[in-house]
Parts: C-alpha cells; sequence; structure tokens
C-alpha cells in the first residue's frame, strides 16, 4: 500500500467531468427517444417525408394527439390530414378565431361538385356558405345533404324570396340596369347581384368579418399567407382596406376525360396581374391557342369585402359601398382558381342552359363573353364527334412541347395544394360521411315551413322593409337619392371581363 500514490484533486474532477459529459448525452438521448416514442416530438429528419401529409406552415395548432390506444377517430382513421382549421371531419372551429369569412354562391350543382367545394373552403379557414339553390342544387335529395353540414345556409328561389327581391332597391337604380330583362347570362348576373345583397344581411347577423361571391366551379387559393389559410390572408389586410382583389387563374386541363376537375386539374394559367407585362404580351399568340382571348372566359377575378354599413354588391365580380370609395387592394400571390369547362359535358350541357338561337347575332342576348357564344353554337349544333374533335383543339392542352415552354415562362403554373386536399378528403370519407349524417335531418318541406324564424326570413324582410321605408317616407326618400347620387360614381356593376388583349398594347403606347 505504500507504493500507492494519493489521488490528486485535479485527477479527481477530470474523472468526474468526463463521467458527466458521457451520461448527459445519452440521458438526454434517451429522453428524446420517450418524448418521440409517446407522440411528444416530431424529429426534424422525417418531418417532410413522403408519407407526411402536410404543406410547410399547415401544422396542427390544437393539444398534442391522443394515446396509441385512443387515436382512431370517426372514421376509422389513425391518420388525417393536418390543416389549419381541419378538426377530424366535423371541422370544429373556435369561436374566439378571427377574421370569420363566409361565401355566397348561386348554384344548380349536385353534389359531387358542391361537396368537394365546401369541404376544401372549410380546410383553408371558411366558416359560412350561403347557398342560393335552385335546379339540381335544390332537389330534396342533394338539399337535405346541404342543410346537415354545419355552417351551411341553404336558401331556396321560392316564390316569397322573388317577391322581396323584386321590392329591392337594386331596380330602381342604373347600377345593373344594362343586365336587366336579358336572358341566359344576364338574367344570372342579376340573380347573384340580388343574392349578394341579401347574403350581406345574413353575413351580419352571422357576425362575419368578410364576404366574398364565389361559383362553384371556383376555389380559393390563399398563396402568399404564412399558412395555407385564406382566414390568415385576410387577418394580414391593413384595417383601412374594405375590398381585396384575387385575382383569377383558369385551368388548362390536359386530357379530355377529366371526372373529378378538383382531384385531377393541376395546371392553371396565370392572370395578366400576376405576370411582367412583356411576358404577358410576348406569349400571347402561343398562350391564347386562337381562341378569341388570353382566357377562355373572364379575367378581373374576384373579390371580397369587409362587412360593413351601406355595403352593395357591385356585380358578381365585385363589390361596393352607397356611401363612399372603397378602399382596395389587389393580391399579389392569392388567387381564384378558375375550373373552365374542364369537362367534355360542359360543354354539351351548353345545349339546355339558355333558349337562344345558335346563330352569332341571337348569342349576343344570352351570353356576355365571345368564348361561351362559340361554344354555345358548337354545342347547339355539331354532333358529338365534331364537340369533342373542337373541344380538344380549343380547350385541352395536348401540346407538352408548348406546355414545358409556357410553364418555363411562368405563364402555365402548377398549384398542386387544392388537388391533395380534395383528394386527401375524399380518402378520409368526409363526402361520404356527409351524405349518411343527411339522413338526421330536416327534409326541404320542414325547412321551408320553418324560414318564418330562420335567418334566411330575416334577410328576406330586411331587404323588404328597407324597400317599403324608403318608397313611403319622405326622409327615406331624401336618402335614397342621396344613395343614388353617390352610386353614381361607379354607376354600373363590373360584368365578367375578358383578360388585355393585344389591341391593349396601342393604347397603352
Amino acid at each position: 500500500m505504500a507504493g500507492l500514490r494519493p489521488t490528486s484533486p485535479s485527477s479527481s474532477f477530470t474523472s468526474r467531468l468526463l463521467l458527466m459529459l458521457t451520461v448527459l448525452p445519452l440521458t438526454l438521448a434517451a429522453f428524446a427517444f420517450v418524448l418521440q416514442w409517446r407522440g411528444g416530438l416530431t424529429d426534424p429528419t422525417t418531418r417532410w417525408g413522403p408519407d407526411r401529409k402536410e404543406f410547410p406552415g399547415m401544422e396542427r395548432s390544437g393539444p398534442a394527439r391522443r394515446s396509441a390506444s385512443n387515436c382512431v377517430d370517426l372514421l376509422g382513421r389513425t391518420r388525417s390530414p393536418s390543416f389549419p382549421y381541419y378538426r377530424d371531419w366535423k371541422f370544429r372551429y373556435g369561436s374566439d378565431l378571427r377574421p370569420k369569412l363566409c361565401i355566397t354562391t348561386s348554384t344548380s350543382a349536385g353534389l359531387e361538385q358542391t361537396l368537394p367545394w365546401i369541404f376544401y373552403h372549410k380546410v383553408i379557414g371558411v366558416s359560412t356558405f350561403f347557398l342560393f339553390v335552385e335546379g339540381k342544387a335544390a332537389t330534396p335529395n342533394v338539399s337535405k345533404v346541404l342543410e346537415s353540414i354545419p355552417g351551411v345556409k341553404v336558401i331556396y328561389r321560392t316564390r316569397e324570396l322573388e317577391e322581396q327581391q323584386a321590392r329591392s332597391r337594386i331596380w330602381n337604380e342604373t347600377l345593373l340596369a344594362s343586365f336587366f330583362y336579358k336572358p341566359c347570362n344576364y338574367e344570372l348576373f342579376v340573380k347573384q347581384s340580388l343574392n349578394m345583397e341579401m347574403a350581406i344581411i345574413m353575413a351580419r347577423e352571422a357576425g362575419m368579418d368578410w364576404i366574398i361571391h364565389l361559383d362553384t366551379d371556383e376555389l380559393l387559393h390563399p398563396a402568399g399567407a404564412r399558412e395555407y389559410s385564406v382566414r390568415q390572408l385576410l387577418a394580414d389586410v391593413p384595417r383601412n382596406v374594405d375590398m381585396v382583389i384575387f385575382p383569377n387563374y383558369e385551368s388548362s386541363v390536359e386530357r379530355d376525360y377529366i371526372k373529378e376537375p378538383f382531384s385531377e386539374v393541376s395546371m392553371f394559367k396565370k392572370n395578366f396581374d400576376h405576370l411582367p407585362k412583356e411576358t404577358y404580351f410576348g406569349n400571347y399568340k402561343e398562350a391564347t391557342r386562337g381562341n378569341p382571348n388570353y382566357f377562355l372566359t373572364y379575367g378581373n377575378g374576384k373579390s371580397a369585402a369587409r362587412i360593413q354599413d351601406h355595403l352593395r354588391p357591385n356585380g358578381a365580380h365585385r363589390w361596393h359601398n352607397y356611401m363612399k370609395t372603397p378602399n382596395e387592394i389587389k393580391l399579389d400571390e392569392a388567387a381564384v382558381l378558375h375550373y373552365t369547362y374542364p369537362k367534355f359535358s360542359d360543354l354539351t350541357s351548353r345545349r339546355a342552359r339558355c333558349g337562344c338561337k345558335p346563330t352569332k347575332e341571337d348569342v349576343k342576348r344570352c351570353f356576355m363573353l365571345e368564348f361561351d357564344r362559340a361554344a354555345f353554337i358548337i354545342a347547339s349544333t355539331a354532333t358529338e364527334e365534331e364537340m369533342l374533335h373542337w373541344y380538344r383543339e380549343h380547350i385541352v392542352w395536348t401540346d407538352r412541347a408548348l406546355n414545358m415552354k409556357l410553364l418555363k415562362k411562368g405563364i402555365l403554373t402548377r398549384i398542386d395544394a387544392p388537388m391533395v386536399i380534395v383528394q386527401g378528403l375524399r380518402e378520409s370519407g368526409v363526402f361520404s360521411s356527409a351524405i349518411a349524417a343527411a339522413q338526421t335531418t330536416i327534409s326541404k318541406d320542414n325547412f321551408l315551413l320553418s324560414m318564418e324564424s330562420s335567418n334566411t326570413s330575416r334577410a328576406i324582410e330586411s331587404i323588404g322593409i328597407s324597400s317599403r321605408k324608403i318608397s313611403n317616407s319622405r326622409e327615406s326618400q331624401s336618402t335614397a337619392r342621396k344613395i343614388l347620387e353617390t352610386a353614381e360614381t361607379d354607376s354600373h356593376a363590373i360584368p365578367p371581363l375578358s383578360p388585355p388583349s393585344m389591341d391593349d398594347i396601342h393604347l397603352d403606347t
């Protein structure tokens, strides 16, 4: 023992330090493993792996997932896509989420189109829908399902509705004067404006902050937001802004056998507003492909309006205010995706929409845009084979070399998010569950009987009362004159407009 040298204090400290440095990483690694195994930690290396069903900026903001023994949802799935406002298929919303956005539409579409349209917009943050239905959308089998979906208000085109809308102040203004008493698209344009007027009242009663009018062949694309959320997009809009314009993109289908456009189409043609001027006009001829204009149909987008006093529709594409010129901005990334003639049946169905004669002169009474007129004539006069040939030539993008060129130029773009969302909803059984849940809801007849006490009835009555007050009171008549004088600053509603053409180059120079 005498030969052993005592351990110095410095070597003892070194040994303890080495032991601590060895044990500490092992302890942290074990702790991280336990957290990850229990679902409390996300491994960064697998966060965006190929089997991950989320987009960047779309993480679930609610509480952590339940344990493995309790994680099966109502649809029998253990995993589901994660989006800002998606809480299993019921889409539960917190009352404190702001701003609240509603969509209003006038539609005759069936469930195959309407259900994906509704639930897609629920996923990106829309809380309320005002559906003015007729045709197929108003049939009992369809309307019963729509009525059963939380946040969806169905308004039927009843005699009461038509009588109240006949007393709308719009008929006494110059706003829609050039569209009155004309068939087909003109009649629809007036009907949409009257429905939008009613939707404003319903939106106020429902506590909405924003309202937008969309057709059921259009999807909002909230690009530029911190997450894939239209609610987040509008939350970032300055308070002094009254209206926000979403430029529209137009679908560019690549085959003639599309069945479910929202699930199958990912290529779109960009709007003029989102392209450099030289790129747009420099590729105009190739992008138009012999059609009357750059877009097949309209190119002036849609706008969302902040709910406020004196708000009014300005046609189906814009809003205005009776008492002031609204402060309006145009978004430089977000868009409305317009699925234009994506199915061959969209061409053939034109024959049943209008009673106009299929001549170049008579179709001007029915359709505002040139391509719609040409499509109606073809659908009314050509054989099935001739129509298919015309459809492929004018609508389907089969030239892959041209597609690649325009994709590189930025004229065409790939947008996958809506397709992925709708596919995920379908695979999760959301649409089939909505149809099954409708078995316990009220019928159309019961709904109509209860209209007197519904929000719909109150909205109709509000419009009727305001019209009667204007016609029966001197004070209200002076107010009406003031409103009309203010409205003269924008005396005609903005119709669907084609994008700029090559002729506009000469106007600018």
